[in-house]
């Protein structure tokens, strides 16, 4: 595996992404993960990208799961839960991203045409959804549930539909990312 794929390994399980074994029981038995590699490894492009094409598409129906290869993700992908998870191919998001079942990141028109620009240590919650040209700044918790097309500062939280950002102090999202963090991956 190479180094970016491990960086979202590590997501999941920690130090333990070195292990063989472990690389492959994630590989194949964690819909999330193996969504994560297939669509790295598309990414990564060259010779077989093709097949990789084929396996992603696959895996997509399989999991439902929609994230296209294009899409621009930093390392350390965690997709919580499977299911119904959409992001827009113009969408640009950063490190230690966390989704769950039934978020979307997506592009809209009118006021806020565009795609959204998310960044470091976003937790995206179930039935989450980031519409339109918004940016979402870093260490952000999106709430089950809340909808969000507007910009959200560093360091918040964002419930409810309409949203409404509540400001912290400090990271909302260290305690579910905790030492998982592809800062802390050590090679």
């Amino acid at each position: 595996m190479n180094v970016r794929i491990k960086k979202d390994l590590f997501r999941y399980i920690g130090s333990d992404c070195h292990k063989l074994h472990m690389q492959l029981r994630y590989l194949f038995f964690t819909p999330g993960f193996q969504y994560t590699y297939l669509m790295r490894k598309c990414q990564k492009g060259g010779v077989f990208k093709f097949f990789w094409m084929i396996l992603l598409r696959w895996c997509m129906f399989k999991t439902g799961i929609q994230i296209p290869y294009q899409t621009t993700i930093g390392e350390g992908l965690y997709i919580a839960h499977f299911g119904n998870i959409i992001i827009n191919p113009g969408a640009k998001i950063g490190k230690n991203f966390t989704i769950a079942a039934g978020a979307l990141v997506g592009f809209t028109l009118g006021k806020r045409i565009g795609h959204p620009t998310i960044g470091d240590n976003v937790r995206m919650c179930t039935n989450s959804m980031v519409i339109g040209k918004v940016t979402i700044g870093n260490n952000v918790l999106i709430a089950p549930g809340a909808f969000c097309n507007f910009d959200v500062p560093d360091n918040c939280i964002v419930i409810g539909n309409p949203g409404t950002i509540i400001q912290r102090t400090s990271s909302p999202t260290a305690k579910y990312n905790g030492a998982f963090v592809v800062e802390n991956y050590q090679c």
